[in-house]
């Protein structure tokens, strides 16, 4: 039996920042259009101001040269950074974005500039807890829409900011951060918000990653790391014709808190094949604590 602990095959979300954080320097090639799997958009953006969006592929890498349709008839294009700069719709309400020639659309919230108004940065939810390896949300006001002009550090570390609103940042995690509670700070134009905690914890898979036959029953086990409090996963199948997760598609499941801190799932073959497992953490808003 073999036993693996995170196979980039079977367990993608726990590798999605290694992907990224060493692309640059290792310069391999940019992932092609056609593999962009993923539309990130900030949950909320304010009316006439400027926004970003990202476009990943199925490993978690930033994707150039992805088409993004709106719902209101806008489209645009992700550059070389695999994002894409554009300026909100003046009339506040929902829209929906979705990757040109794929199924599925991603709602955000068009905000009035007066709901959004602040002098200073102001963060009102964060994640109680966060992956090390994936990207987590923060809200608040007086962010900046572009997110390269964004600087969040979490540890003293920079992280990156993949999309972002005045109102709204996607971040992933910088690639040495150790699991435990890690001081996050904000700045943008010369603005600054307080320091706030947040517990980032490793999440390690641990199972047989041979090839999967008809019937035949496995476990899961994601072992975490960082905390002893119990935190919820959520189980996505992304080869449904090679086994099925029991339970659903998605499933989710908490870990039993603790010294020995784990959650399991399970699979079902369907046929001989590898299975394709990926596992996020859920996210839990909360205010933010110093």
């Amino acid at each position: 039996m073999r036993l693996h602990r995170c196979g980039l095959a079977f367990f993608l979300a726990c590798l999605i920042a290694e992907v990224f954080a060493h692309e640059a320097n290792a310069q391999q090639p940019a992932p092609g259009a056609s593999g962009a799997r993923i539309l990130l958009l900030p949950r909320r953006i304010v009316s006439g101001e400027r926004a970003t969006l990202a476009v990943l592929d199925v490993n978690g890498r930033l994707t150039p040269g992805v088409t993004v349709d709106f719902s209101n008839g806008d489209r645009f294009t992700t550059d070389a950074t695999g994002r894409a700069l554009f300026v909100a719709p003046l009339n506040p309400g929902v829209i929906f974005g979705s990757i040109a020639g794929r199924t599925g659309r991603v709602a955000t919230k068009i905000l009035a500039s007066s709901e959004a108004a602040s002098a200073s940065i102001e963060v009102s939810s964060v994640p109680r807890v966060a992956s090390l390896t994936d990207r987590f949300e923060i809200l608040g006001k007086s962010f900046c829409g572009d997110a390269d002009a964004n600087q969040v550090t979490i540890a003293g570390q920079s992280a990156i900011v993949l999309a972002s609103s005045p109102t709204a940042l996607v971040v992933l995690p910088p690639p040495d951060l150790q699991a435990g509670a890690a001081a996050v700070q904000i700045s943008c134009a010369k603005r600054q918000s307080a320091a706030f905690s947040v517990t980032f914890v490793g999440l390690e898979l641990e199972a047989d990653s041979s090839p999967l036959k008809p019937g035949e029953h496995r476990a899961l086990t994601v072992r975490v790391r960082g905390t002893t409090g119990k935190i919820a996963l959520e189980a996505r199948n992304l080869a449904p014709e090679i086994a099925e997760l029991s339970g659903g598609n998605p499933v989710r499941a908490s870990s039993g808190g603790g010294a020995e801190n784990f959650a399991r799932f399970e699979i079902v073959g369907r046929k001989n094949g590898s299975f394709v497992i990926s596992i996020r953490l859920v996210p839990v808003l909360s205010r933010p604590q110093p």
